[in-house]
């Protein structure tokens, strides 16, 4: 049996679940990490306790979106929750990506409770080199 030390943790557990777990029609956000690791863009997102099954990754545009929904764990008859503070239901993000970036070819992993995605950067948005072409056909004119 658990024995509870602290006496706010319920009206803190209250509040989150008030505000802090999602619905389909309202989700709520995910803690994520961005940034540029050579040519490519790597967006983490935290999802502890989610099954890779209950994560759907759509790209509309430059739009993506995550959403991701934590299940309550399969339970045998016999057990009695003594306490449940993880949040359950529906988590969800949005971000604008750039034109330079190429959609077509996201990579997704997870791991660990963590989703990463890795877009890689377009190639027409690479530095490149411009050769300067020498004119062949000058003519001097004489007058």
């Amino acid at each position: 049996m658990l024995m509870r030390t602290d006496p706010f943790r319920e009206l803190d557990r209250l509040a989150q679940q008030l505000m802090g777990t999602g619905t389909w029609s309202r989700p709520a956000a995910m803690a994520m990490d961005a940034y540029r690791e050579g040519d490519e863009y790597v967006v983490a997102f935290d999802l502890p306790g989610v099954s890779a099954d209950a994560i759907d990754i759509d790209v509309e545009r430059n739009m993506l979106t995550v959403k991701a929904e934590r299940r309550p764990m399969a339970k045998a008859d016999d057990v009695q929750m003594e306490l449940s503070e993880r949040p359950l239901g529906v988590f969800s993000r949005q971000i604008v990506l750039a034109d330079t970036l190429d959609t077509e070819h996201i990579k997704a992993d997870y791991d660990a409770g963590v989703l990463t995605l890795r877009i890689p950067i377009a190639e027409r948005a690479k530095p490149r080199k411009i050769s300067i072409g020498v004119g062949t056909g000058h003519k001097e004119i004489s007058g």
